[in-house]
């Protein structure tokens, strides 16, 4: 766990392109929103490991989603059940269910498809928040952060001098 939060850290004041950390926080939101029993979510959990992003901070979104996301239940379950009710689709959903396979993705689920459809919105705001965040990271707030007492304290403890060291080894590890 320490792992991918030093990674993360690393890339907010590295030179990290902004689009790919933003684009793993939507993702991981996406995937962290949804229930992980249904094997959509390890579809697209493979897919997204396939993209261009920054993998720590997909991996610290995908934790943070889920425990959020039960939270979110009961306003999912309302999209869900909008969007699996419209007479219109009926027709649609029950020739996805005659096909093979398709009903491990529990597409049919409230819950599932109002998390997926809620994901779906939110992504791009999330993208545009998570860019904008990094961009005032690194141009007002890291600086500042540095400058803290606190943080210079923290600096000092014995312990996290070895996390350091160990990140600045996996740095030197991945560069080789």
């Amino acid at each position: 766990m320490i792992k991918p939060l030093v990674r993360l850290l690393q890339a907010l004041s590295s030179n990290s392109d902004p689009g790919a950390i933003a684009h793993a926080f939507a993702c991981g939101m996406l995937l962290g929103f949804m229930p992980k029993d249904n094997i959509f979510w390890y579809i697209l959990f493979i897919f997204i490991l396939f993209m261009r992003i920054q993998r720590a901070t997909y991996s610290l979104t995908v934790l943070v989603g889920a425990l959020i996301a039960p939270l979110l239940d009961p306003l999912f379950h309302t999209i869900g059940m909008w969007v699996l009710t419209r007479e219109s689709l009926i027709p649609f959903y029950e020739k996805l269910l005659s096909i093979p396979f398709v009903s491990f993705t529990k597409f049919n689920n409230t819950i599932v498809m109002g998390s997926l459809c809620f994901s779906l919105l939110c992504y791009l705001p999330l993208y545009g928040l998570a860019r904008l965040w990094v961009h005032l990271w690194r141009r007002y707030i890291a600086a500042g952060v540095r400058k803290l007492r606190i943080v210079n304290l923290i600096k000092q403890i014995p312990l996290v001098e070895k996390i350091r060291d160990l990140a600045s080894e996996i740095e030197f590890m991945e560069v080789e």
